[in-house]
């Protein structure tokens, strides 16, 4: 699977949490308890995904980084 570029919104993070159980080695808390990628590369791509789908509001953002595609959440069309 291509590279991933996953960011957090942190306005919408409500600090469930949630993403860091499921990729701890990619996501952790800021200062301000807000979910932050601390290793893009610290988990596989399913783990990734897995962990953004986690995210009861949805503030976790993964793209391709070669083609900029977004592959979660889908793009609206």
């Amino acid at each position: 699977m291509a590279k991933l570029k996953t960011t957090v919104n942190k306005s919408k993070c409500i600090s469930s949490g949630d993403c860091i159980e499921t990729a701890p080695t990619v996501f952790a808390f800021d200062a301000d308890e807000k979910s932050e990628v601390v290793n893009q590369d610290g988990a596989d791509a399913g783990t990734i995904l897995a962990a953004a789908r986690s995210c009861p509001v949805r503030a976790i953002t993964v793209n391709d980084e070669d083609t900029g595609e977004q592959l979660y959440p889908a793009p609206k069309k």
